[in-house]
């Protein structure tokens, strides 16, 4: 009786918002909401779900905190940009302070085609907070061979823009952007633009609304548009969205979105899941493994003449810092007395990360589950060159060898 009138208490505000109501605020006790990536617009709409009191947040992410995020990422502060902590283990340490009643599930990890069916199982509702086209296609494949809303949002410079896509309305991510868009390398991103914090919080606050609607029932309400703003200049445009392409493997007719989910299922992998600070226990998910590791053999976007452990060098958001995974065998404590013992400076270290700076001053920041980060090394051939001396196997072999340059 305690916790009805403690939950009536918390939610009288938003109780007493007539669409919403108790009805609907009972339904978003019993939700469950997955959050892909905690970032700028992750934080903020993890953090508009957590408040709102959505039953569960499942939120993922690939990164840590660094001083750079804190004029946007509304989450963290000083003190985790110190630590390098992961943003995901960041964003759930403060959100369970915020509310405690939410059931919080946080993963440090990269989402990719091997995981995201596991990451999206038993959710009602996907919300995009990353920073690339190729995680949100994979996103808008999942969701519509599950049935399952899609809050696609993205943010920069002073705009944005944002659209909930329903599978059996809309037509899929895949299908609204286009062969051209997706493909395309030239597209503006926080890198190359800036970004400034009004234009996340705009968008954030219209993907959250849009998630409102859908979790509380209130479907007659959803805007149905590709949505456009900018708040600097201020404008804002919106398009009604295409509906299904029936040609398409994911948005056509029903049987080829489970076809397609049949597909990605293949690729399904699990790891464990990450625990907040205090190294509890918040779900019966923390035995999954959803590092998303790429299977051995796999050699797409591998670079020319790469025959090595890195078989993957990706670039993620903006061009100066890649990504590649390493042998999750050895631990965080080899890597740092191997990389120590060739000359590199340990910048931070906790139990989900390692960071270091080499002797040419670029960083390394190696992950628990061996996913590995270089970062200020411009161009993919020299990001290699440092994988070949830092990270692979010899190694081990040059760690007692005195110090030398790339």
């Amino acid at each position: 009786m305690h916790k009805e009138a403690e939950a009536e208490e918390r939610y009288s505000r938003q109780i007493r918002f007539a669409p919403i109501g108790v009805r609907g605020q009972r339904r978003l006790g019993e939700a469950s909401v997955l959050v892909v990536g905690a970032g700028a617009l992750g934080a903020s709409l993890a953090q508009h779900m957590v408040r709102a009191g959505v039953g569960r947040l499942r939120l993922v992410d690939r990164d840590y905190v660094e001083l750079s995020n804190l004029h946007r990422q509304t989450l963290f502060d000083e003190e985790d940009a110190e630590a390098a902590l992961p943003k995901a283990v960041a964003a759930a340490a403060k959100l369970r302070r915020v509310n405690g009643g939410v059931r919080i599930e946080a993963f440090v990890a990269d989402v990719n085609r091997r995981n995201a069916e596991a990451l999206a199982a038993d959710v009602d509702l996907v919300l995009d907070g990353t920073d690339n086209t190729e995680t949100r296609l994979l996103l808008s494949d999942v969701c519509f061979g599950r049935g399952i809303p899609l809050v696609y949002g993205g943010v920069a410079g002073s705009g944005g823009m944002t659209a909930l896509l329903a599978p059996g309305d809309h037509c899929c991510l895949r299908c609204l952007l286009g062969e051209e868009e997706t493909g395309s390398e030239g597209a503006p991103t926080c890198d190359t633009l800036g970004v400034i914090s009004p234009a996340v919080e705009m968008v954030a606050a219209l993907q959250a609304a849009e998630a409102l609607k859908a979790l509380t029932g209130n479907r007659a309400a959803l805007r149905g548009t590709w949505l456009t703003v900018d708040a600097w200049h201020f404008s804002v445009k919106e398009w009604k969205l295409p509906s299904p392409v029936e040609a398409c493997l994911y948005c056509g007719w029903g049987e080829p979105t489970a076809a397609a989910s049949r597909e990605l299922a293949k690729n399904e992998g699990f790891v464990r899941t990450e625990d907040d600070l205090s190294g509890e226990d918040h779900g019966d998910t923390a035995d999954e493994d959803l590092s998303g590791e790429e299977p051995e053999g796999e050699t797409e976007n591998a670079l020319p003449g790469d025959d090595s452990e890195a078989e993957k060098l990706v670039v993620l958001c903006g061009r100066d810092t890649f990504q590649l995974m390493l042998k999750p065998s050895v631990s965080l404590a080899e890597w740092r007395r191997r990389l120590t013992e060739i000359g590199c400076v340990i910048t931070a270290d906790n139990r989900y990360l390692l960071r270091a700076s080499t002797v040419e001053g670029e960083r390394i920041v190696i992950f628990a589950e061996g996913r590995a980060l270089i970062q200020g090394a411009g161009e993919a051939e020299r990001a290699l060159d440092i994988y070949r001396h830092y990270l692979n196997d010899e190694t081990r072999r040059r760690a007692d060898e005195p110090s030398v340059g790339v």
